[in-house]
């Protein structure tokens, strides 16, 4: 935990958003000001809340079944319910930070703060689940919500993003049912609820989620402001050799650096129906070593997801590289080439410097390309282009 987002006082995020300001912690930010402040009125309508729990959907009767399938379609909440917040801005605006202060002092019982794709992945996984035990063909949705209203009244979502259809069919429904638990949610993203599931196959199908969205959560724009991202990046050493433990401990460093010291967690992308999982990453950063993402069989779609996902990339451990190991060599090379045209920040440690690492051999001189890109890769003008998505 942030050792800043240890000390909120029970105020409420708003007083610790200033705190930090006045210690010298944090500059003064207008937008984050202003959602600080918005997550104050939140903070204060949630004190003490504690909707009722439900009895889970499986082991209920037929007609108390057929009355809470009925509840999950409902969009609306019980009365007395606050309404949520989204915070939208691009990356490095603080909305993590923001909501991270808010979630620490909540006074709710029942709370939970997750990553998306963590969340989503879960439900996928429940709803699997369910179906096995319930060859039948019962409605998985109810006692999924019951389950996740059980556990937690309040969901707080870090880098809330839709890429997949699988994840698009079953949130409808699934946040239906929560609001009409008396869920309360807030979530971080850098879109706009109507550009969620932008431009993707069957958005038609995914619009009542997002007017549902906007039903229970107000919208705050973070857009205006200070870069933060950027401005942990300037001046940030990007390579590291040897990839040494004193260069392990840089790459700890950095991912706390550029992460603003959230916590991290296991991220999984969805990659044709496969998953693959990050094992670490918070605020848009992933951390990896290098066999995970080349030391396995993976290729251009899995490389392109993690590039999507991620305005930047640690990596650990990149070995030296030849016709040996070719075919870890030409992942490694397309990995690069994906990161280099979506414009992601690499912070590594590497055996050794980029026209170092494969010096030998076939295809040494293919990899002159890979080697002059991640020298560029370093340039403090590369590290000010903003992320493709």
């Amino acid at each position: 935990m942030d050792s800043n987002i240890a000390r909120i006082p029970v105020s409420g995020p708003l007083p610790a958003y200033r705190a930090m300001v006045a210690r010298g912690e944090l500059a003064p930010d207008p937008s984050q000001e202003n959602g600080a402040r918005r997550l104050q009125t939140l903070w204060e309508a949630l004190r003490g809340y504690d909707p009722p729990l439900y009895q889970p959907a499986s082991r209920a009767g037929g007609i108390l079944n057929r009355l809470l399938r009925r509840a999950a379609e409902k969009p609306a909440a019980p009365e007395g319910t606050p309404k949520g917040l989204y915070l939208a801005g691009e990356v490095g605006r603080g909305k993590s930070m923001l909501m991270d202060m808010f979630f620490e002092g909540a006074g709710v019982a029942r709370k939970q703060r997750i990553h998306f794709h963590r969340f989503i992945q879960t439900c996928h996984e429940r709803v699997f689940a369910w179906k096995n035990a319930n060859p039948s063909g019962a409605d998985p949705i109810p006692p999924l919500a019951d389950t996740i209203a059980n556990d937690s009244a309040l969901l707080c979502f870090d880098e809330f993003q839709v890429n997949d259809i699988a994840d698009a069919m079953i949130l409808g429904r699934l946040f239906q049912a929560l609001f009409a638990r008396g869920v309360v949610v807030v979530a971080t993203s850098n879109v706009a609820p109507s550009d969620l599931f932008k431009d993707q196959p069957g958005r038609d199908a995914f619009l009542p989620f997002i007017d549902l969205i906007q039903q229970r959560l107000d919208v705050v724009m973070m857009d205006a402001g200070r870069d933060f991202r950027r401005e942990r990046m300037r001046g940030l050493r990007t390579w590291h050799v040897p990839a040494d433990d004193f260069s392990r401990r840089a790459l700890d460093e950095a991912f706390s650096t550029l992460t603003g010291g959230a916590r991290p967690e296991p991220v999984t992308l969805t990659v044709m129906g496969r998953a693959l999982v990050i094992p670490l990453a918070a605020e848009g950063v992933a951390r990896c070593d290098f066999s995970t993402l080349c030391g396995t069989a993976l290729g251009p779609g899995d490389y392109l997801a993690v590039a999507t996902a991620f305005h930047t990339l640690v990596l650990d451990g990149i070995p030296r590289l030849s016709p040996d190991n070719y075919d870890v060599a030409r992942r490694f090379i397309v990995l690069i080439d994906t990161l280099y045209d979506q414009r992601v920040k690499l912070v590594a440690s590497a055996a050794a410097v980029p026209d170092q690492l494969y010096r030998r051999g076939e295809n040494a001189k293919m990899f002159e390309r890979t080697a002059s890109r991640l020298d560029e890769m370093q340039s403090e003008d590369w590290l000010e282009h903003q992320h493709l998505v």
